[in-house]
């Protein structure tokens, strides 16, 4: 017996020690056996290492876990090029001794001279002992040999036939024993290669532990039989409480290797197991000594993400992943998700009992992360050493405190350091038109400039005149008016507009795939701001944000655009308010279409910036002081510019189209009044040429004085003539009836929005320009009409 248990051990020596010497990484706890001083004879020595010489082909780790090791290596050197997994030598794997678990295929030392079932019951109790004793440490006995396992078995045992049945029914219950130490010991082994990751790696050390505990009671064992004192039933009687450990190692084990789990995936299953064993204590103790073992490397990674905003992970066991994106193009990408997507949970990978605190841990590092990135080095002062317990209490006292803290740094870091409320007024300023003073000048200074096509305007000279009207108003004051800038876009805001909501929320995708607008676009029409945000700014107000700010001011802008036009047809009609023209009923009606396109688009403009934008902007403000964190900021601020596009009517396809045409018609007829008015106004010029030959005296101005008025009476006739030429009357009233038909359905569809979808701000506009009743009667018999409709 201890010449045998000798040989087997010796030889695992000698193939440990040779595998340390070639790899330092290979070094793993080891178990011990104690030896004894009797020596062994050389010859017994040759058979033994001839025994294994004849096996070092038939590996015991099945060709699956080959795959697998490859599959994770290859996974993990994908994402981490540049710090690919350490490799085993193949070496490590091909030599059966290695794996301490059973060498099978091999013939046995020593044959029997004759069957154990013709010796007597002492005799083969004895033997069997023996047997027994080499089987539980992984070694094939005389009577009792292993058989090969394919994948994931549990190794099964063949015992001579001719064994007497008690004792063999002895024998029977003291197997599994010797099969689950198989189990333990292939595991073991698989998981302590470097792919499987850290968790795995502590699991299994957890395991060694247990089981070299195992193997000295093996030892006292073998002591006591090598004392005469060991019998079949004293052997049971030991062996039994050692048992149920060794069911339990070998369940977790197999459950493990079935899932595939690693890192926070085998943490929960460890969790839910100690939750399982809550009425068998020791089995409880059990697995919660293995969970606290494993989950020692998890918390590490855990501790330095909630306390420090670093993610050390080089296994990609941990919940939260990092992915490569670079701050810089958060700006510049409309796409660039960098605040949702540079760090996000993987769902497998959250242990049980973290579960619920996932999206604080996660929030936490980023927040760290962000002041990280801005060259603070930033540490928790609450920070302790994280401990796996049954009492999740105690997780969410740590992860509670860490986040607040977090949560305070970076708020603290963007409203009082960076200012971020102050940015935001200063871009309220220009895209949403705060500083009149400054607009009306800037307006006046680009009038012209902004008249010619976009390919003929010079952006520089935009950016010098933006400059002066920043330096010629109130704006000056502002300390962020130099990150202003001029942005030619190369399609309308109304083409933006509906190509945004023809695929409602696939943004991005919109504003990537916007073509430039096949016809040629006026400066006015490309026109629009730009503004220079830097990190950690850009969180808040990056290029998605920015966007939006940019549909608003041109929304707005060509609004304001609509109505110099018409005030200036507004001041060109003073001229014609001198003649005495004959045919006052087409000009009277001129003039009042222009005055209703006036009240019209002034009332737009106040609802959007006087019941939309200001208030929305003032909630969110008193907001922003009562917010917490830095989600809360984005999300008031994503708000704000939601709640301004929808209520600005520019959400809704239906109402953006009637809007955009009502546009049309008011730039239509105000060109047609221009015409109008400067062919009446050259022809007046012409005419005062030819009376003014020279300075005048009395005689003159009298006869001035008479020219006049004929020449009055004369524009008047000729003003006369060229509206009944031109059916001027019939172009005035095909205008008239295109607005009033485009407003009445405008109204018509905003009672419809505001009574069905409960837009209640809407029905403000309705108030505004209806405000008279004008168009009640009208719209009453509209709504009566479609509710006939929908009847039949």
């Amino acid at each position: 017996m201890e010449q045998r248990t000798l040989q087997c051990l010796q030889q695992n020596a000698k193939e440990r020690s040779e595998s340390s010497a070639n790899t330092a990484a290979a070094t793993t706890t080891s178990y011990s056996l104690s030896q004894t001083s009797t020596k062994m004879s050389m010859q017994e020595l040759d058979e033994l290492r001839k025994k294994l010489g004849n096996v070092t082909a038939s590996s015991n780790v099945p060709q699956s876990a080959e795959v697998t090791r490859k599959m994770l290596r290859d996974r993990h050197n994908k994402k981490n090029p540049t710090q690919p997994n350490p490799v085993f030598p193949n070496w490590v794997y091909d030599r059966p001794a290695l794996i301490g678990d059973f060498i099978t295929g091999s013939t046995p030392v020593g044959e029997p001279a004759v069957a154990i079932g013709s010796m007597p019951l002492a005799a083969q109790e004895q033997a069997l002992v023996e047997d027994l004793l080499f089987v539980l440490i992984g070694v094939d006995g005389r009577d009792i040999t292993a058989q090969p396992v394919l994948g994931r078995q549990n190794r099964s045992f063949i015992v001579d036939p001719t064994l007497d049945m008690s004792v063999k029914e002895l024998v029977n219950r003291i197997l599994p024993v010797a099969s689950y130490y198989s189990t333990i010991t292939r595991f073991t082994e698989e998981k302590s290669s470097f792919e499987y990751g850290q968790v795995n790696h502590a699991l299994t050390a957890a395991m060694r532990t247990l089981m070299k505990e195992y193997l000295i009671l093996v030892t006292q064992l073998e002591h006591l039989h090598r004392q005469g004192m060991l019998s079949l039933q004293k052997l049971w009687f030991y062996i039994q409480p050692t048992m149920r450990t060794m069911e339990i190692l070998a369940s977790i084990a197999s459950s493990v290797d079935k899932g595939d789990c690693m890192g926070g995936s085998t943490l929960s299953l460890l969790h839910d197991r100690t939750f399982n064993y809550t009425g068998d204590s020791q089995a409880q103790e059990l697995c919660l000594y293995l969970t606290k073992a494993a989950s020692v490397p998890y918390f590490e990674i855990l501790e330095k993400w909630i306390y420090r905003g670093i993610i050390k992970d080089p296994y990609s066991e941990f919940m939260v992943e990092e992915h490569e994106l670079q701050k810089e193009k958060i700006q510049e990408d409309y796409n660039d998700k960098y605040w949702d997507q540079r760090y996000t949970i993987v769902q497998h990978r959250i242990p049980s009992y973290l579960q619920k605190m996932a999206d604080k841990i996660l929030s936490t590092g980023k927040y760290l992360n962000v002041v990280r990135e801005c060259g603070r080095d930033v540490t928790c002062p609450d920070a302790k050493e994280v401990l796996y317990t049954l009492k999740e209490r105690a997780y969410v006292e740590q992860i509670e405190k860490a986040y607040n803290y977090a949560s305070k740094v970076l708020l603290d870091f963007l409203m009082e350091e960076k200012e971020l409320v102050s940015r935001l007024r200063s871009i309220k300023h220009y895209f949403l038109m705060d500083k009149g003073d400054f607009f009306v000048h800037f307006m006046d200074l680009t009038e012209e400039e902004l008249k010619k096509p976009v390919d003929d305007i010079v952006p520089s000279r935009l950016e010098a005149l933006l400059e002066l009207a920043l330096r010629m108003s109130t704006a000056n004051t502002d300390p962020f008016k130099d990150d202003l800038k001029i942005d030619l876009m190369p399609h309308d805001v109304i083409t933006q507009l509906l190509r945004v909501l023809a695929i409602e929320t696939k943004q991005e995708k919109a504003i990537i795939n916007a073509e430039p607008t096949e016809v040629a676009l006026s400066g006015l029409e490309a026109f629009s701001f730009d503004y220079i945000v830097k990190w950690p700014l850009s969180l808040i107000i990056n290029r998605k944000a920015l966007t939006r700010y940019q549909m608003l001011f041109r929304h707005m802008i060509y609004c304001k655009h609509v109505e110099r036009l018409l005030c200036n047809v507004w001041i060109s009609n003073k001229d014609a308010k001198q003649y005495s023209l004959h045919s006052a009923k087409w000009f009277a009606a001129a003039f009042a279409l222009r005055q209703r396109m006036l009240n019209f688009v002034q009332n737009i403009q106040y609802y959007m910036m006087f019941e939309v934008m200001e208030p929305t902007w003032h909630i969110m403000e008193n907001n922003l002081k009562s917010a917490s964190n830095i989600d809360d900021v984005l999300c008031h601020h994503t708000s704000f510019l939601d709640n301004c596009l929808k209520d600005c009517m520019l959400t809704n396809p239906e109402l953006l189209k009637i809007f955009s045409k009502l546009m049309s018609v008011c730039v239509m007829f105000t060109n047609c009044m221009q015409r109008f008015t400067q062919s009446m106004r050259l022809d007046r010029i012409s005419l005062e040429h030819r009376s003014m030959d020279g300075p005048p005296n009395q005689s003159e101005r009298t006869e001035e004085a008479e020219k006049k008025k004929l020449t009055t009476k004369f524009l008047a006739e000729h003003v006369d003539a060229l509206q009944s030429d031109a059916g001027f009357e019939a172009t005035i009233s095909k205008f008239d009836s295109n607005f009033s038909t485009l407003l009445l359905d405008l109204l018509d569809k905003l009672s419809i929005y505001s009574t069905n979808d409960c837009e209640h701000s809407m029905i403000n506009i309705i108030y505004r320009l209806d405000f008279n009743g004008f168009y009640t009667e009208r719209l009453e018999r509209m709504a009566i009409e479609r509710s006939q409709k929908a009847t039949v």
